[in-house]
């Protein structure tokens, strides 16, 4: 059980990581490096950016069970 654990969080961090560096910076941050900077001139929140966010609260929510999740079965 703890092995799952430790693999789901290993692949729920990487995807965190993923999601954050995908959101648009609001100047010239690490965003700005992989594209977010020529993604600012459209303007406004659109769709796309509304589900980013989406996705990223539930997978650092997940992220977060599992953070749970695993000091408990380690620490029983």
């Amino acid at each position: 059980m703890a092995l799952a654990l430790s693999i789901f969080l290993v692949i729920t961090s990487f995807l965190m990581i993923l999601l954050v560096l995908l959101h648009k910076g609001k100047g010239s941050g690490l965003s700005d490096l992989f594209g977010g900077g020529i993604s600012s001139n459209y303007g406004g929140s659109s769709v796309v950016e509304k589900n980013l966010d989406r996705i990223t609260i539930v997978v650092g929510g997940l992220w977060f069970a599992v953070v749970v999740a695993l000091s408990l079965v380690l620490k029983g």
